[in-house]
């Protein structure tokens, strides 16, 4: 693979510049794109790289011949094995079937597989915001120069800019009321002793929706400018994130998972920002709910690690984004010699923040309680190096988008303990539902 390091005057306008070039590459029905961005936001172990994926050099199959009785990770392990590469796609959280004896009753409204990978024809990284001798580096088989050409001459997409609401109708599967009838029947649960800590999701939709994907995604960038953004196009499909979670890091032989669990709005004056910040710091609530997962990652790391590895390197942190803070945990440990990077995956997945503990009863309720199917939502997007290490978030704040059937939807959760108040948490679901919806309802 040739690689080209570059010198660009602008890289942030640059790379909505590839980003746009990219699309237009990959118009056809089976046409791929991938964009990671950390916004530049500092994050610790570091946030995702800014890096472009365009092309599908390699789909992965994950069906037919030498697949029967194998699970998606061990697919992937493989495709990877036989001609080590950069792969990047998607875990959708249905994917848990495959590991449990678990079912989910709900229909597959978007669409989209349960995980996608592919090797991409072109990877390029966007390493820095100033100019500097290697500030762009482009691998791929063709020519190098002529791909940094084609990009630099590509017409610059227009930055969003405000326009009268575009008058989509968006719905919410639950009502408020259904809502909290539903918490209260998970904390009956909780006090049967069936769980002690569940996460549970609802959807937000719009039918008839024509949205112009990049233009959505770059006004959701702005308005919630997060460590592990996402975009991919899979076709006529689209994911545009948000997520300010990452599920699993390696790094050689150190892996790493970072749960958030607790969140409140930034406040409108100085003061009021410090008073929220304390106030989500010394929640009992918040940190019991954060403290239960982390216990739950703990146990999942320790299924991959060498033993005694496993350590809580971060307990309780608080770190602030544009919309909200979030109390974020850091669980680390050392791979045993013996384990694959997939099994490592396997192992934690779905996250912990995402589920609930114990995990497989929660997952069995979450498919009792909830009344749709989550889907790609709450799965992990990310990538795998030739090397074999890999980086991948939690998938939320997240929209999801089907352009043919032109249906549109996110989802948002909140963690139910036994103190839960329904109201509260209904509240903090719109809370994080906000940044989606009100870009949902201004942008074209």
């Amino acid at each position: 693979m040739d690689v080209l390091r570059a010198a660009v005057t602008d890289i942030s306008a640059f790379r909505w510049q590839a980003l746009a070039w990219a699309l237009a590459q990959q118009t056809y029905a089976e046409g791929f794109v991938a964009f990671l961005t950390n916004n530049r936001i500092e994050y610790p172990n570091d946030p995702f790289p800014n890096r472009l994926f365009v092309g599908a050099k390699r789909v992965i199959p994950f069906s037919g011949e030498n697949t029967a009785g194998t699970d998606a990770f061990e697919i992937v392990y493989k495709a990877h094995s036989e001609r080590p590469s950069f792969l990047v796609g998607y875990w959708g959280y249905d994917l848990k079937n495959q590991l449990e004896a678990l079912a989910s009753c709900h229909p597959n409204r978007l669409g989209f597989p349960e995980a996608y990978f592919v090797e991409p024809e072109w990877v390029i990284d966007f390493e820095n915001s100033t100019v500097s001798e290697s500030n762009v580096v482009i691998r791929g088989d063709g020519d190098a120069n002529e791909l940094l050409n084609q990009l630099l001459t590509y017409p610059q997409p227009n930055a969003p800019r405000p326009r009268p609401p575009a008058q989509r109708n968006i719905q919410c599967r639950v009502t408020p009321e259904t809502y909290q009838d539903t918490v209260r029947r998970t904390q009956e649960h909780i006090l049967a002793g069936d769980v002690y800590e569940l996460n549970y999701c609802i959807e937000f939709f719009s039918e008839k929706a024509t949205l112009d994907p990049l233009a959505m995604y770059r006004a959701l960038t702005e308005r919630s400018p997060m460590p592990f953004s996402s975009f991919l196009k899979i076709g006529d499909k689209y994911v545009m994130g948000a997520s300010p979670e990452r599920f699993l890091k390696k790094e050689g032989q150190k892996i790493l998972s970072q749960p958030i669990k607790g969140t409140v709005r930034r406040g409108i004056t100085p003061d009021e920002d410090v008073l929220l910040r304390d106030q989500l710091l010394n929640s009992e609530k918040e940190r019991a709910e954060n403290l239960m997962i982390v216990d739950l990652v703990r146990n999942d790391l320790a299924r991959s690690a060498v033993t005694g590895s496993v350590q809580v390197d971060e307990l309780f942190g608080i770190y602030g984004f544009q919309q909200v803070y979030q109390m974020i945990s850091t669980v680390s440990a050392t791979l045993r010699e013996n384990v694959t990077w997939a099994e490592a995956i396997r192992n934690a997945f779905p996250m912990g923040s995402m589920t609930g503990a114990p995990k497989i009863r929660a997952m069995e309720l979450i498919d009792e309680l909830e009344v749709s199917r989550r889907g790609v939502y709450s799965g992990a997007i990310g990538f795998i190096t030739p090397d074999g290490d890999f980086d991948f978030n939690v998938v939320i704040r997240t929209l999801l988008y089907d352009a043919q059937r032109q249906y549109a939807s996110f989802s948002v959760g909140s963690a139910i303990t036994y103190d839960a108040d329904p109201a509260q948490e209904w509240e903090e679901c719109l809370l994080k539902a906000r940044a989606i919806r009100e870009v949902l309802e201004n942008s074209h």
